[in-house]
């Protein structure tokens, strides 16, 4: 059977701050490998190196040493300037916390990006994009509210649609449930389902088994080493609370 092509790939990664005395080593020669339309999950105990290993894996920081490689592009060498781009047309962010331009509606702060990630000329096709994809997941009717005048989960919902109107190659999720209830998390993490199942690749940082139980496979940092994976196949409704209660076993096991 063929491997599944990979998408993003870290090499001996490694992140130091040599602001601390001693230096602090967050992360420690991290090999990750992302297949093409993979969910992964990372998940670990506060201080493990997750949201770094987000970071650098994504170009937002730049490793200590080490290799990153997106769609066979090695990542690691580019400008400040290069890396911007790649980031603005090939990569899509969901965060915690929205960080939305209060100045613009829910339609432009999705928009805005977007446009800026278009080809010459393609204006048109980036606000139809973004149209079908605020249609898609509920928030059209949304679209000249300010960002005050949401829910959290709206403008998570809001937040997935900016990720995705440039067309990226990997999405990127750092705690994207972790302001909102559980009713919030469960439409953001639907939301999240359906992406995945078009065929985006998703990377999450995540604290919540419930969440995580959502991916293909979970790995797991301890002290910015990747200790374990465990591969949880594609998603079913169904087999929902299964899947939680087996990933807490393993969790646990590991000191989760």
């Amino acid at each position: 059977m063929s491997q599944a092509p990979v998408t993003l790939e870290s090499q001996a990664l490694s992140k130091t701050y040599y602001s601390t005395d001693p230096p602090t080593e967050v992360l420690r020669g991290i090999d990750l490998t992302v297949r093409t339309g993979e969910f992964l999950v990372i998940m670990g105990a506060s201080g493990s190196g997750k949201s770094t290993l987000l970071y650098s894996v994504s170009g937002m920081d730049r490793p200590t040493s080490g290799n990153v490689v997106l769609e066979g592009r090695e990542l690691t060498s580019l400008s400040d300037a290069e890396m911007s781009t790649v980031r603005l047309t090939r990569m899509g962010f969901v965060f915690q916390q929205p960080h939305f331009l209060s100045n613009l509606d829910v339609r432009d702060n999705i928009l805005l990006p977007a446009l800026k990630a278009a080809p010459r000329g393609g204006r048109h096709a980036a606000v139809t994009r973004v149209d079908a994809l605020m249609a898609r997941f509920g928030i059209a009717h949304l679209k000249d509210h300010g960002i005050t005048q949401v829910s959290g989960g709206q403008l998570q919902r809001a937040s997935i649609c900016r990720a995705l109107a440039g067309e990226p190659a990997v999405l990127f999720a750092d705690e994207p449930t972790g302001a909102l209830n559980s009713t919030m998390s469960t439409e953001v993490m639907d939301a999240l389902t359906d992406v995945h199942r078009d065929g985006t690749t998703i990377v999450m940082v995540t604290h919540d088994p419930g969440c995580a139980a959502r991916g293909d496979r979970v790995i797991y940092l301890r002290d910015g080493v990747l200790v374990d994976s465990a591969e949880l196949g594609p998603w079913q409704e169904d087999e929902a609370q299964r899947r939680e209660d087996e990933l807490l076993v393993w969790l646990r096991k590991l000191g989760f």
